[in-house]
């Protein structure tokens, strides 16, 4: 078809699914033989069902550092997080209902607190640092004599960064601490000081559809659903033993191979990371560099449309993903950048699967900066600068009326045009796009123009939105 790559696909995208582990494949299949019966009857199938079940729940918690009783199987990582949230805060009504999160959770987490809050609870959000990284300290004086429950990440699965998850729990003086350990499990080893555990199988190569919920002996928990005898009570419904056979080994095998895997992946997003900025002009790669996870990397491009990016990357031969507002069909910017303070337009998430080539990397680093220049085009940044106007400093201001129009035309227009006023002179852009919120200050900071804040755009003859106003500094 015309337009479309004849290069090999490279999926990059194993923060959202990995690809189905070999290890995965093979126990799947044996288990769809050998344990297909019901683990809770006691005829021979039956048996042998519960004996795969069994050893598989002991596979999970020794490499969750967990023991086995503690390990409940759900039908995937979002049940897992949303069952943990709120049985914790259920088995702790006693204590209080406040209940403490990073602002950068995954949304399974934000989901679980808005409904805790709309049933009369309250949920608190800790703030991040432009990395996406909590301070420890912060987050533990958010501590209240009525918090229930606290929740925190391992590791970010927008940006990559690592969170001080054992730092962190020394400092919650007794008040337990539920870890979303999605994107890190089998990579990374499980940090300590967790009270509740979640993670999910396909993250890690296993079949979609399993989740893992680990409750710590002593941890206070009463289940949101109706009582089940199955898995220790927390988790109601029949189990879907070869999936979960094959989620354990799969979990093995990749923990036994981390080292090495993590090793090469980390070479080969290190590259991404150094040469992306050196190829792509306007670029702002976001989350920690060295507190990360050893696979994913995420940039942002200003002046671009990332649904627009995305899709030609796939045409290209590319799977990649966006946390943008622009790939979002609400057209609301990813709370993980929010929350960070970083752009938020144009933005990619590589996350890098295992077996992933060099040439597969060396190849994305060709095509990148063709396609970016491509998107940019229509846009006219090719044309020349405005040259200075003559007003004097700090006496013009210039308004551009950027109401009605989404990410990332508000900028694109602030880019073009600045320069038709003097160093020292006012440019307030009104915009009723949300991502301009975030999108202007960042711009600010990367091009080194002095953000003025907002003003109601009546100010300046909107008949809606918000006035963002930028000083020229040059």
């Amino acid at each position: 078809m015309s337009g479309v790559s004849s290069s090999p696909s490279a999926y990059f995208d194993a923060a959202s699914t990995a690809p189905l582990h070999p290890v995965a494949r093979q126990a799947l299949t044996a288990a769809l033989d050998e344990g297909w019966a019901d683990p809770a009857r006691l005829y021979r199938s039956g048996r042998q069902a519960r004996m795969l079940l069994d050893a598989a729940r002991e596979t999970v918690a020794e490499v969750l550092g967990a023991r086995p009783d503690e390990v409940s199987f759900t039908a995937g990582g979002t049940q897992a997080v949303q069952l943990g949230v709120l049985g914790a805060l259920r088995g702790r009504r006693r204590t209080g209902r406040h209940l403490l999160h990073s602002a950068v959770e995954h949304s399974s987490v934000l989901h679980t607190a808005e409904r805790h809050a709309a049933d009369g609870g309250e949920a608190e959000s800790v703030p991040v640092d432009r990395l996406g990284r909590v301070d420890p300290a912060r987050f533990a004086a958010a501590v209240r004599p009525d918090t229930a429950l606290a929740v925190l990440q391992s590791a970010n699965h927008e940006v990559g960064t690592v969170q001080p998850v054992a730092e962190t729990a020394e400092l919650l003086g007794g008040v337990p601490l539920l870890v979303d350990a999605a994107q890190s499990a089998g990579r990374l080893p499980v940090p300590h000081g967790w009270s509740l555990l979640t993670a999910s199988a396909h993250k890690w190569g296993g079949p979609a559809g399993v989740g893992v919920l680990a409750v710590r002996k002593g941890t206070r928990f009463n289940s949101a659903l109706p009582a089940d005898e199955r898995e220790g009570g927390r988790v109601p419904g029949y189990v879907n033993v070869p999936a979960i056979v094959a989620a354990a080994a799969s979990l093995r095998a990749v923990r036994d191979g981390a080292a090495a895997e993590n090793a090469r992946l980390h070479a080969l997003v290190e590259r991404i990371r150094r040469e992306v900025p050196r190829l792509v002009p306007e670029v702002e790669v976001v989350g920690d560099p060295v507190g990360r996870l050893p696979h994913l990397v995420t940039f942002s491009c200003l002046y671009v449309d990332g649904e627009v990016l995305l899709t030609e990357l796939d045409r290209a031969g590319f799977a990649v993903s966006s946390g943008s507002s622009c790939t979002s069909s609400t057209l609301t910017p990813s709370h993980v950048l929010a929350a960070m303070g970083v752009l938020t337009e144009g933005n990619v998430r590589v996350s890098l699967p295992a077996g992933t080539t060099a040439a597969q990397v060396d190849r994305f680093l060709t095509v990148l900066p063709e396609l970016v220049a491509r998107v940019r085009e229509p846009l006219g940044l090719d044309l020349p600068a405005p040259a200075p106007a003559p007003a004097p400093a700090a006496q013009r201001t210039l308004v551009l009326d950027e109401l009605g129009k989404r990410c990332p035309l508000p900028v694109i227009a602030l880019a073009r045009r600045i320069g038709e006023v003097a160093p020292g002179g006012l440019v307030a852009v009104l915009s009723d796009d949300e991502a301009a919120r975030l999108d202007i200050p960042a711009w600010c900071q990367m091009r080194g123009q002095e953000y003025g804040g907002e003003a109601p755009a009546a100010d300046y003859g909107g008949d809606r939105g918000t006035a963002y106003l930028v000083r020229r500094t040059d």
